[in-house]
């Protein structure tokens, strides 16, 4: 069987190139659409990813807004930074960079943004939402493994899908939106017990684990697909690729993946949102 390298560009660029109409006839009717990021102290990861995004907006004709906080910022002080957002009628998306200095309460910032304006997928209503099967904005990297998966027209429907993380922007988003297209899912995590054995049983496998290539091939079925959510110092994903190649019958490559996909997605809720509001 011929094996699959999945190619995260060539579906980013679709979605890129689907909004490009969308983005013009809002133009045309007086409305850019807008992405607020808010990016807390100075992370040189995070200020990379924010710096990313905003470039993406920019080739695509999205407004990008910036708001950099400093590192001491509060949670408070965080918090009325989003309600200015919610409350400007030109921002259609809200990002919140994580990871956040250790004095805020992330979560309590997370639920700040307006259900409305949360692109990026990060309030337990939205998560909710998702679960249950009708979410404006998935969680984007989650969003993303499901366009890639549906772009291949790899079937998920009665698979097994074994998602070895359980975050809640990712793990378990993802493990919702299997659920919700009919595969059957295990949802792995730290503490799981003899993981390689449940590996072995899974059509489909989704490593977001955050640590560099933890998953080994051998670990896997003969033909599995593998699809490789982690992005680790080094630029390495969590799974072993070159030993986890030779097991999969399609694999995503890291960077060219989901990540590509992650921030075209980001985009593509930015555009809905901004049709919306």
């Amino acid at each position: 069987m011929e094996k699959i390298i999945l190619d995260g560009n060539v579906v980013a660029q679709e979605i890129k190139e689907g909004l490009k109409s969308r983005i013009d006839l809002l133009k045309n009717k007086g409305i850019t659409p807008c992405l607020a990021t808010i990016l807390v102290g100075d992370n040189p990861a995070s200020e990379t990813y924010v710096r990313m995004k905003g470039n993406a907006c920019k080739r695509l004709g999205i407004e990008s807004i910036r708001v950099h906080l400093p590192e001491e910022t509060g949670t408070l002080e965080l918090i009325e930074t989003i309600k200015e957002l919610n409350n400007d009628p030109s921002v259609h998306g809200i990002l919140l960079q994580h990871p956040v200095p250790s004095q805020i309460d992330e979560r309590a910032a997370f639920e700040a943004i307006d259900i409305r304006k949360d692109v990026d997928g990060v309030t337990s209503t939205g998560f909710g939402q998702t679960a249950l099967g009708f979410g404006q904005y998935p969680s984007c990297t989650p969003a993303a493994i499901m366009k890639m998966l549906d772009y291949y027209q790899i079937p998920i429907e009665g698979k097994h899908a074994v998602v070895v993380g359980r975050s809640p922007i990712l793990g378990k988003p993802v493990s919702a939106l299997l659920l919700n297209a009919n595969a059957t899912v295990t949802t792995c995590h730290s503490k799981t017990a003899n993981l390689p054995e449940i590996l072995k049983h899974a059509d489909i496998v989704v490593a977001a684990v955050g640590l560099p290539k933890f998953i080994q091939g051998s670990w896997l079925k003969q033909g599995s697909v593998v699809l490789d959510a982690g992005y680790n110092k080094g630029n390495v994903g969590d799974i072993d690729y070159d030993t986890c190649y030779e097991a999969a019958s399609a694999i995503t490559p890291v960077p060219g993946g989901i990540g590509p996909i992650t921030i075209a997605t980001l985009l593509k809720h930015t555009v809905d949102s901004a049709e919306k509001l």
